[in-house]
């Protein structure tokens, strides 16, 4: 890997800047998540009403934020990672390792992703409710599944193809961090 940084085609460029855009919406999903478990709280005990739609929502935003800012956790390496066998190996066998992770989860994103859209599509389609009195409308509540997964999915294809190009060292190492 040469010195000086190339530049980036504009297509990860593109899935780079969506990924940081879902990873601030998840982030906004979760506040707001927080702002209505304390609004159910006033409600509940201080007012001794019921509630209706809160826990639905906050259900449905944790779970949208889950899957919306995995790309930005792919991103910027957020997620738990093991890398006591990459420290101990020189970059083209980090480079392989990488890969083969990266091949692996992109498989498992790719399958989860058939499975979501057409779940998605069915509740689009028939016009799904929830059965509470709140009857939130289900295909916004699934809608983060197959749009967290696609995003997910490009995001994994322009990190192999970053580390594949060797613009970036894989496991985000340099080449003397060998032990």
């Amino acid at each position: 890997m040469s010195s000086e940084a190339r530049p980036l085609p504009a297509w990860v460029v593109a899935v780079q800047a969506l990924s940081r855009a879902f990873g601030v919406f998840s982030a906004g999903l979760i506040l707001l998540s927080v702002g209505v478990i304390c609004q159910m709280v006033f409600v509940r005990a201080v007012l001794g009403q019921s509630s209706i739609w809160q826990t639905e929502f906050v259900t449905f935003a944790l779970v949208a934020a889950t899957f919306l800012g995995a790309p930005y956790i792919l991103l910027t390496r957020g997620h738990v990672a093991v890398d006591v066998l990459p420290l101990m190996l020189a970059t083209p066998a980090r480079r392989w390792l990488h890969m083969a992770g990266h091949l692996v989860m992109l498989a498992f994103c790719l399958a989860f992703l058939y499975a979501a859209v057409p779940w998605w599509v069915e509740a689009w389609t028939s016009g799904q409710t929830t059965p509470s009195i709140w009857r939130a409308r289900m295909w916004i509540a699934t809608l983060a599944l197959p749009a967290g997964l696609a995003l997910l999915c490009l995001q994994c294809v322009a990190q192999l193809w970053l580390v594949h190009r060797q613009i970036e060292l894989p496991f985000g190492l340099s080449p003397d961090d060998r032990l």
